[in-house]
């Protein structure tokens, strides 16, 4: 289990935003995920980290998911 400050928590959060609202949690549990595989976790870890998953829920995506001509 992971233990973050608030401010540490506010910059999680705050990266979660610009996401799709259905996206958040599954976002937010990747984040913890991974920051648990560290054992000292501090501001340049999780930006790091949010920084990386972030990238990843925003990549646009790649395959065609359906529509009146497809």
């Amino acid at each position: 289990m992971i233990s973050l400050s608030d401010s540490e928590m506010a910059a999680v959060i705050d990266a979660a935003r610009p996401l799709h609202p259905r996206q958040r949690s599954e976002f937010l549990r990747d984040v913890i995920a991974e920051l648990g595989k560290y054992e000292v976790v501090g501001a340049g870890v999780i930006g790091r980290t949010c920084s990386k998953l972030q990238r990843k829920f925003l990549m646009p995506r790649t395959h065609h998911v359906g529509g009146k001509w497809g």
